[in-house]
């Protein structure tokens, strides 16, 4: 009788909890809410950012050889955390909006679904990847004298695979139920974790490469079990075996929510390849590197956007399925705004201070001239990635899937591919180095038209 009586004062506690938050997503004023679960966000993607440029800051200080093999690498990992985000975006994309509908067993479903699918391919990856190790590397730009580094170094970022598509779910799904503290300190747990082991494992115990992966590894776990212990607090919804459905219904819902954001990192995990091959083959090693060295610099700025933007993601999925259509619209205008004028300030330090950016990372007088060129021409268009972002991300929350689908593939994909292409023909090196900049002026013209066609619609309906 008394066991009854707590599980009935535990549901009516939970479910009072559960009505203060959705008034406090539905009523909060916008960008006092969007402010609000944006700090959190952007503090996870810069610790994400920081995940993916600590290795090459400290193995810069190894050789140039041994900074393009974490960049012929990076590729790999962008493929296993666009594997976590579809995962994570997807489930998270319809667990907010079941919220918003206050549909808590699909939440529950959908939460285990989406997380125990991300384990499974994780896993998968990692049993292809090390077992085709070789000519994965081969395939990805890897040269007769990084080739060695590159094997050392991806042999061990695929035995994190697991872990690396699990914490993206739990970090996502964490999001978009408004939980955004959780999932905060679970990346930063591990990045504070990855920082400090780099210079241990590289330098003090000898191991190079293979030490800074054993360092980034180490940091996706210690950030996959925080996370895991941050999911069951509260009312956040848990991750239960028994709610694990693995069938055509959220399957589709998960692909749908998600599949936008695999392609817009598969694309930029493909770019990255066809970007080192073909640097490669204008300026070898060091031309790798100076490149990897810009896209690393103007991924860790754009994550403090994109952090900005997924603050308005769940306030954008939850209102949606209130049917609160006017709070989605004013949060997309409002994050717009001032996404582009912080831009506008760090695109104008990025030309200045170009160089001395480079040179932090590598100090090489080739890879400081190739890399420092490549970011003035991705500053230059660095504004326009307001847009382009803020309009995939609100179009992947409402479910446009296929709109989401493909304004999440031009900028690295539809349009930078084919320019990375035209322009290395036609200009070299230096078209290599303004591929990027001229795919994020084609991006911007193609997300005003899908942006204004949704947003018309909220206005008739």
């Amino acid at each position: 009788m008394t066991f009854a009586l707590s599980k009935e004062v535990i549901f009516l506690t939970n479910t009072d909890e559960r009505s203060q938050r959705y008034i406090y997503m539905t009523q909060t004023p916008v960008p006092k809410l969007i402010l609000k679960l944006s700090v959190p966000t952007i503090i996870s993607m810069l610790v994400t950012g920081i995940y993916n440029s600590a290795d090459t800051f400290f193995v810069g200080k190894i050789s140039t050889e041994a900074t393009a093999a974490v960049g012929i690498v990076f590729s790999v990992m962008a493929i296993i955390q666009a594997i976590g985000f579809m995962c994570g975006q997807g489930s998270g994309n319809y667990l907010a909006r079941m919220l918003g509908a206050n549909d808590t067993k699909q939440a529950n479903e959908v939460a285990s679904t989406g997380f125990a699918l991300s384990l499974i391919i994780g896993t998968l990856i990692a049993l292809v990847g090390i077992f085709l190790v070789e000519p994965i590397s081969n395939m990805l730009g890897a040269t007769e004298t990084t080739l060695t580094d590159t094997k050392n170094y991806m042999r061990i970022i695929l035995l994190g695979a697991p872990f690396m598509t699990g914490q993206f779910v739990i970090n996502n799904q964490l999001r978009f139920q408004g939980s955004a503290i959780y999932a905060m300190f679970g990346l930063l747990a591990g990045a504070i974790a990855n920082i400090a082991l780099d210079p241990l494992f590289i330098f003090v115990f000898d191991l190079g490469v293979s030490g800074a992966a054993l360092a980034t590894v180490s940091g996706q776990i210690i950030s996959f079990i925080v996370l895991m212990i941050g999911s069951k607090q509260g009312v956040n919804i848990h991750i239960r075996f028994k709610n694990i459905k693995i069938n055509k219904h959220y399957i589709l819902e998960i692909i749908n929510g998600g599949i936008p954001s695999l392609f817009r990192q598969g694309l930029a995990a493909l770019a990255t390849i066809m970007l080192n091959k073909i640097a490669g083959e204008f300026g070898g090693d060091a031309a790798i590197a100076g490149m990897s060295v810009a896209t690393r610099t103007l991924m860790l700025v754009s994550s403090a956007l994109i952090g900005f933007g997924q603050g308005y993601q769940p306030v954008c999925s939850f209102n949606y399925g209130a049917n609160l259509k006017k709070r989605v619209k004013q949060g997309y205008f409002f994050c717009l705004k001032y996404g582009t004028l912080f831009l506008i300030v760090v695109a104008a330090a990025c030309f200045v201070f170009a160089p001395q950016i480079v040179s932090y990372f590598r100090d090489d007088p080739d890879v400081i001239a190739i890399g420092s060129k490549a970011l003035r021409f991705q500053a230059v268009t660095l504004p326009l990635m307001s847009g382009i972002v803020m309009t995939n991300m609100m179009l992947q929350s409402i479910g446009a899937g296929i709109k989401a689908s493909i304004s999440s593939s031009a900028r690295s994909g539809i349009f930078f591919i084919p320019l990375l292409f035209a322009f290395s023909s036609l200009f070299g090196l230096t078209g290599v180095e303004c591929a990027q900049a001229a795919a994020d002026v084609c991006s911007m013209v193609l997300a005003i038209p899908f942006a204004y066609s949704e947003l018309k619609k909220m206005n008739e309906e």
